[in-house]
């Protein structure tokens, strides 16, 4: 039996972003920190500052694993609440740590739990929707969750220069009871208990093995991953390379703004275009482009002698190319690995995107650690990424078009 949506759709898609948006505000608010952190924990290495933002994202897709078989078994809404308390524990020990390797283990933990608003929100989704509707609905969320990485840097600086970099934990216990209570108090739970799958190991292996030895399934986890990956390095950069590459900085919050808005609108020709021209099309599409847009952005750093504003130009146009790119393929991806999943949704969903966010951190690690005061090997990083990703897309056929 498939429950019936009781929020208007505007409602249901607001709560879901700010839920989702957790994620994002912890990873982005973080980015104006870098250079504080670094030079009171790590001054010696200060490009290991970078690994504040992938300890969180290892954190979550650790707890992926486990956060959609529980919501599969316990109810969508307890997991979100569960992982909502874990997160606030770590946000609370990461306040308190004294040294680098506390603070990362804090993040893991923080990351952990906010598996639990990363995931299951896309497990309720297709609770209540499915196919390209559920598509357009990921793409409106997604919408409205980009404005938080528009505002997160800047919200971030102001807490720095407020009452220092620690300060910036407690905005995002506050953050995060907002969405929980919101959840809460308005939104019934999605799943019906005659749908729901008892915890047994037995049960989890054959959800498990169903979603690993689906050919096509992996193939877009793979590609998914693939768009993880130029995701989080961008993120892991992107603060260096405006300060020490470009001098900008104290304007970094400003143009990031810019970038996240800018960027908005992929999601929003996503959800116009989805319904006409398909997932996979469109995945396909912005792998080829950004290929194509990297590849020349390459070739003309490392070939012409370009005036610091030129680059810092096509740098800020190239950043938010990577954005937009993420707003068409992320939401699409997903949709598309978990059409053929819909009776094990939460299962489903907690395996792909573990799968893509454990691997993503391993790819990023190196291409993050590899600055070297230019853009170049993010360039060669996302470039090849984006060209497997088009390869692997081409190979594969929609299905929701049989």
């Amino acid at each position: 039996m498939k429950p019936t949506p009781t929020l208007s759709m505007p409602e249901f898609v607001a709560m879901m972003a700010i839920i989702f948006a957790t994620l994002a505000f912890s990873i982005d608010a973080m980015l104006p920190a870098f250079p504080a952190i670094a030079a009171e924990l790590t001054p010696d290495a200060v490009n290991r500052a970078q690994l504040i933002v992938l300890a969180f994202v290892l954190g979550m897709g650790v707890g992926t694993i486990f956060a959609g078989p529980l919501s599969d078994t316990y109810g969508r809404k307890n997991i979100i609440t569960g992982g909502i308390a874990i997160y606030i524990l770590g946000s609370i020990l990461a306040y308190f740590a004294q040294s680098l390797e506390l603070l990362l283990a804090a993040r893991v933990l923080q990351g952990f739990g906010a598996a639990g608003p990363r995931i299951v929100p896309i497990a309720m989704v297709r609770d209540l929707y499915e196919g390209r509707r559920m598509a357009q609905i990921t793409s409106f969320i997604t919408t409205v969750f980009m404005l938080v990485p528009a505002i997160a840097p800047s919200v971030g600086a102001v807490i720095i220069g407020l009452a220092g970099w620690r300060f910036i934990f407690i905005a995002f216990v506050l953050f995060s009871l907002i969405g929980v209570s919101w959840l809460n108090i308005r939104q019934p739970e999605t799943l019906l208990p005659e749908n729901r799958r008892p915890l047994k190991f037995r049960g989890l292996k054959g959800a498990a093995l169903e979603v690993v030895t689906n050919k096509l399934v992996l193939i877009f986890i793979a590609a998914l991953t693939l768009a993880f990956t130029q995701l989080f390095s961008i993120i892991a950069s992107t603060q260096q390379i405006y300060d020490q590459t470009y001098g900008k900085g104290d304007s970094f919050p400003l143009w990031f703004a810019l970038t996240a808005l800018l960027a908005s609108f992929g999601t929003i020709l996503n959800a116009k275009l989805v319904m006409k021209h398909g997932m996979r099309r469109l995945a396909t599409s912005a792998f080829a482009a950004q290929s194509l847009f990297t590849m020349v952005f390459l070739i003309l750093i490392t070939t012409i002698d370009l005036s610091l504003e030129i680059s810092f130009a096509l740098w800020f146009l190239w950043s938010v190319s990577i954005f937009f790119m993420v707003g068409i393929t992320l939401g699409n991806l997903n949709a598309l690995a978990l059409q053929p999943l819909g009776h094990i949704a939460g299962m489903a969903a907690s395996l792909i995107s573990a799968i893509s966010t454990i691997i993503a951190v391993f790819f990023v690690a190196p291409i993050g650690l590899a600055f070297d005061g230019t853009p170049v090997p993010l360039l060669i990083g996302t470039l090849i990424c984006a060209v497997l990703a088009f390869l692997l897309m081409r190979s594969t056929t929609d299905p929701t078009e049989n």
